[in-house]
């Protein structure tokens, strides 16, 4: 039998849809430190009288500030605030709602005098309202003698009442009572957490590359390839971190298996000399806890660990749970794997592709048994100084799974970063950021047009943010999308810029900086793709010769570095210009809210057609860049360096030939 189930009571005063809460605190809302965080609930109440809500908030470190909040829109019952979370641990928060007596108070004075009625009895009513904000009890002495004079102000009868009101409505007063509130009816909410991770959990600028291709050499004599290895790709270390890069990502650097190897372009026969996809792991040499030797030993791997965080690189190294034929764990642990009606072992397949290189793990066959090794595995390359996973398809996994890992890793190692690399359906992508995933690839890659990207903008930065953090990713091993196949080296600037100004987080696989477009025939990939086989290639001959975007990629990363509007997600706001073409969005930080106490404005106008020259007029809502609606202001193109007057209105060129997108910093008022 079916019993009706008894809501919570609604409270004194309502307190509904507060953010940021995960499916009703089912799960904590993330954030990382230096993350400035809206915080919003509806809060309303019966009549006409005045209310009023904060925020109280609980630091890891056990500190309780308030923070009063905004009504969004005239009319509107929806309270917002803005905090800056910097302490990483858990914090907690609630919404208080409460009756704003003096503002009560102030609005039926006002009306009252201006129609002279009741003009002496709204004296007394202040003069009570403020003896009782005198008796409060823990309040500062000082707050107490200001009320206590308030009340002998409106109580002298030597004065009119609109002179006595006057001097009970100052800049000062109001001032006063904005942050100690007269109030009644006091309302709390429910208590909800939210986890605020390391900076570099939702701010980092990511590069791929091969250490197999860096440095690799071919013997033309022989016909031979010598494997580069962590030696050889520590030579190339302080170029990505002149690039302006945080983290560089390695592929999976395990031992490959020789059977079903994959040959070059994915084909099914492999040659002797071709090294395999790094994603078939295990060989005769071991498996995720082993290194394949032609890269080097376990002590090479930490040299080089230790080599990157000297530069200011962090290694973030590759989770794929998935075995080649050859993975020590098929003759040992079979049961980890799914054996078919024949007898064999079920290889990956998404019909109609097979991969026989790889076979998928069963998770619930050993559930114990493989949670644990994985667990071992992690934890063993954490010891290595690894502290930043990219999870290869975690989507094909137990999300339950997912959960229990990420838990127990952060429980000993709170500063582990997972990324998950899944290219699915929202509801897994989502579900994987609110049991845990730090970060996730996005669909950014596939949405080219303006229409498509202001949409998927907004809901990144104000849908999922608070439980999905999103790393835009212009290209990786397997992606080269037709926008970048066709687009021409404008296409690879602009989005490149939209990907390191639109999120805090962003990435670029090696080869993007050649402007490498060309793809495999039926396929979204790269031909002569790098997962098949060795491609070193001479990226300072190309910047030599003007071949080459590493010089703009840096000037983005520089960018980002200088402008803290660029640190944070959730300050995306859209504009709007008259052509199809033209995306504008700005990203916009307080004074309050920025680390030197000087507010920061970017405004983003991109091209977004790679073949034309594109005009128009762009229309910038003021409001949302923090400046008065008449405001004339000096923007400099961060770009190129030109400076131009602008206002709500103006007009732009962009040939996307030339310079495809102005990346435009507010300066001074006029």
């Amino acid at each position: 039998m079916i019993t009706q189930k008894h809501h919570n009571p609604v409270g004194r005063i309502p307190i509904l849809q507060i953010s940021p809460v995960v499916d009703e605190g089912r799960w904590v809302a993330k954030a990382f430190a230096g993350e400035v965080v809206p915080f919003s609930a509806t809060v309303f109440r019966e009549g006409h009288d005045s209310v009023a809500a904060e925020v109280q908030l609980i630091s890891p470190s056990g500190k309780a500030t308030k923070h009063r909040m905004h009504v969004q829109g005239y009319g509107s019952d929806r309270w917002q605030t803005q905090i800056r979370l910097d302490e990483v641990g858990t914090y907690r928060f609630a919404i208080v709602a409460f009756a704003d007596d003096f503002e009560t108070w102030h609005h039926n004075t006002e009306v009252k005098l201006a129609a002279g009625i009741d003009e002496e009895l709204m004296m007394l009513e202040g003069v009570a309202l403020f003896e009782r904000a005198a008796a409060k009890t823990g309040q500062p002495n000082t707050f107490a003698a200001k009320f206590a004079e308030l009340a002998k102000v409106l109580a002298n009868g030597k004065l009119s009442p609109t002179e006595r009101f006057e001097q009970a409505s100052t800049e000062a007063v109001r001032e006063l009572l904005w942050s100690n509130a007269i109030r009644s009816l006091e309302t709390i909410s429910a208590e909800f957490e939210i986890l605020c991770e390391r900076t570099e959990a939702g701010r980092a600028a990511w590069y791929e590359f091969f250490p197999r291709s860096e440095g690799a050499k071919f013997d033309a004599k022989t016909k031979t390839w010598k494997s580069g290895s962590f030696k050889t790709a520590t030579k190339r270390l302080a170029e990505v971190k002149d690039m302006g890069f945080d983290v560089l990502y390695l592929p999976p650097i395990h031992p490959i298996g020789r059977s079903f190897r994959k040959g070059p372009n994915n084909t099914l026969i492999a040659g002797e000399q071709d090294p395999g996809s790094p994603w078939a792991i295990g060989a005769k040499e071991g498996g995720h806890d082993a290194i394949h030797p032609e890269l080097g030993t376990e002590s090479d791997f930490k040299s080089f660990v230790k080599a990157a965080n000297k530069v200011g690189l962090e290694i973030a190294m590759d989770l794929a749970l998935q075995a080649s034929p050859d993975h020590p764990w098929v003759k040992e642990h079979p049961e980890w794997f799914t054996t078919r009606a024949d007898g064999t072992i079920a290889y990956a397949e998404n019909p109609p592709k097979k991969y026989q290189d790889i076979y998928p793990i069963n998770f619930d066959n050993d559930p114990a048994g493989i949670y644990q090794e994985v667990l071992r595995i992690v934890l063993k390359w954490v010891g290595f100084g690894v502290k930043i996973f990219r999870v290869d398809n975690p989507h094909t996994k137990p999300v339950v799974f997912w959960e229990w890992l990420i838990s127990e890793v952060n429980s000993k190692h709170p500063d582990v970063v997972f990324l998950a690399e899944a290219f699915t359906r929202p509801a897994m992508m989502h579900t994987l950021g609110k049991v845990g995933f730090q970060q996730s690839y996005t669909y950014f890659t596939w949405r080219n047009s303006k229409v498509e990207l202001e949409s998927y903008f907004n809901e990144l930065a104000h849908t999922t943010s608070a439980f999905f953090r999103p790393n835009l990713w212009v290209n990786t091993p397997d992606i080269l999308t037709e926008f970048l196949q066709f687009g021409g080296q404008p296409a690879f600037k602009v989005r490149a810029a939209l990907a390191a100004t639109a999120a805090p987080s962003w990435g670029m696989y090696a080869g993007y900086e050649l402007f490498e477009s060309v793809a495999r025939p039926g396929a979204e990939e790269a031909i002569d793709n790098e997962k098949f086989e060795f491609k070193p290639r001479d990226f300072k001959a190309a910047e030599k010769a003007g071949k080459s975007l590493a010089p703009y990629v840096k000037r983005l990363n520089q960018i980002r570095a200088e402008n803290e509007a660029l640190w944070q997600l959730r300050n995306l706001f859209t504009h709007w210009s008259d052509d199809g073409a033209i995306l504008v969005f700005s990203k916009h930080v307080s004074a309050q809210h920025s680390t030197g106490g000087k507010a920061n404005t970017i405004v983003v106008v991109a091209n977004v057609d790679p073949h034309a020259v594109r005009e128009t007029t762009v229309h910038l809502n003021l409001e949302a860049l923090g400046l008065p609606n008449d405001s004339r202001f000096e923007v400099e193109d961060l770009i190129t360096g030109n400076r131009y007057e602008w206002g709500s209105d103006n007009f732009v060129r962009l040939d996307s030939f030339v310079e495809p997108v102005h990346i435009l910093r507010i300066g001074k008022t006029k």
